[in-house]
């Protein structure tokens, strides 16, 4: 029964709730956002969107956390200097974001820390409060790399700011 039930929330979460979900000011709000963490840490974060899983992986039982793992090995947010790369991504469908962080970042920031980040977005999602979860999750997560991986001045931006609605 469970997966009849996942397999109807993702057939039935289309795109257009993605983009009512995500305005185009809630993505500017993003871009801003990183861009803005970006000039006192050395990560790189990127956010990724997605409504939901494809007929065949909801099938497979893919996870959220292995999407966003095969997501964050396409999108090569991994390719960076220092392995500084973090990925968030957000499922709307199963209601769950996840943080995957390349080694180099990831080491610096305990999971409990990713895990309070996100639950500050999901907690917000589930009150229907999408843009301002966002923001305050990012806000977070740039003030943590900020303490543990601070910018020294070296730092070009490798990644794109822009999020990634799927």
């Amino acid at each position: 029964m469970k997966m009849l039930s996942r397999l109807w929330q993702h057939l039935s979460t289309t795109s257009a709730a993605g983009r009512r979900a995500f305005p185009p000011a809630t993505l500017k709000a993003i871009d801003q956002t990183i861009a803005d963490g970006e000039t006192r840490h050395r990560a790189e974060v990127r956010v990724i969107v997605e409504p939901a899983l494809s007929l065949q992986a909801v099938l497979q039982h893919m996870s959220s956390r292995e999407r966003a793992r095969e997501l964050f090995a396409h999108y090569r947010i991994w390719d960076t200097e220092e392995n500084c790369g973090v990925l968030v991504y957000v499922n709307l469908a199963d209601h769950k974001v996840e943080i995957v962080a390349d080694r180099g970042v990831g080491r610096a920031i305990s999971a409990a820390e990713w895990q309070a980040v996100c639950r500050t977005m999901t907690h917000g999602f589930a009150h229907g409060v999408f843009h301002d979860s966002v923001v305050a999750a990012l806000d977070q997560l740039n003030r943590l790399l900020q303490d543990r991986y601070p910018d020294d001045g070296s730092r070009t931006n490798e990644l794109a700011n822009k999020p990634v609605v799927l």
